[in-house]
C-alpha cells in the first residue's frame, strides 16, 4: 500500500523545532500499517527536515547556536543577497541537514528511539509556514 499527503507545517520562529506531533495528527492513515516506512519531505530551500533528542529543549537552543557559528550570515563571499542577509546561509544550512527523513512504521506508530522526534528546522528569520509531503509505504 502506497498513501501519499502534503502537510502544512504551522510558522514557526527561526531555530529547531519538534514537529512530530503535528505530522501525526494529520496522518490517521498511520494507525492501519502494521509494518512499513514514512519519508517526509520538505518542499523549501531554505528550511530542513532532522531527527533528534525530543526530551531536553536546551538541544535545540544548542543546534540553532552551533549552526549559526558553522554557517554565519554576512559572510563577504555570499552573491546571492536577494532576499536578506539569512537567505544564503539558510540554503547553506539546509543542504547540510538534508530536506528528508525516513522512519519506520512498526504496529501504526512510528518506530523511533524514545528519546527521538522530528525537527523542522527553520533557517529564516521570518519562513513563514512550510509544506512538507510524507509518502507511507506498508503493509496493513
Amino acid at each position: 500500500m502506497w498513501y501519499q499527503t502534503e502537510i502544512r507545517l504551522s510558522a514557526k520562529a527561526r531555530g529547531f523545532h519538534l514537529v512530530t506531533d503535528e505530522i501525526i495528527r494529520q496522518l490517521p492513515e498511520l494507525q492501519s500499517q502494521s509494518v512499513g516506512l514514512m519519508q517526509v519531505f520538505i518542499k523549501h530551500t531554505s528550511a530542513s527536515l532532522t531527527i533528534n533528542e525530543n526530551a531536553d529543549p536546551t538541544v535545540r537552543g544548542d543546534f540553532e547556536r552551533f549552526f549559526n557559528h558553522a554557517v554565519p550570515e554576512g559572510e563577504p563571499y555570499y552573491q546571492h543577497l536577494d532576499e536578506g542577509s539569512d537567505d544564503m546561509p539558510a540554503h547553506l544550512k539546509s543542504s547540510i541537514l538534508g530536506s528528508s527523513v525516513n522512519i519506520p512504521i512498526t504496529n501504526g506508530r512510528l518506530n523511533m528511539g524514545i528519546w527521538q522526534g522530528i525537527y523542522l528546522c527553520e533557517h529564516r528569520n521570518h519562513g513563514g509556514a512550510r509544506t512538507v509531503v510524507v509518502t507511507i509505504h506498508g503493509d496493513g
